[in-house]
């Protein structure tokens, strides 16, 4: 979840921090590395029976449904 963890290994350094929560951030890009002005953004929890697997595969899951939400948000402002 930007800004606290951002580059490539985003999730990773989430769980190795320890973190009870992190999530998915859709952004403008800039010439910065995740800096852009943030779009939208969903938490996504950490639970206690998590691996680093599941963990990863719940914040993609949430990642899949706002593509799909941001795009059409938008082509509607565009119109």
């Amino acid at each position: 979840y930007l800004p606290e963890f951002p580059g490539a290994h985003g999730i990773e350094d989430a769980w190795n921090a320890g973190v009870t929560e992190s999530g998915v951030t859709i952004h403008w890009v800039d010439s910065g590395v995740d800096t852009g002005k943030v779009i939208k953004q969903v938490r996504v929890p950490r639970l206690a029976d998590d691996t680093i697997e599941s963990f990863e595969a719940r914040i993609h899951e949430a990642e899949y449904k706002m593509y799909p939400e941001v795009l059409d948000s938008l082509k509607l402002r565009r119109k």
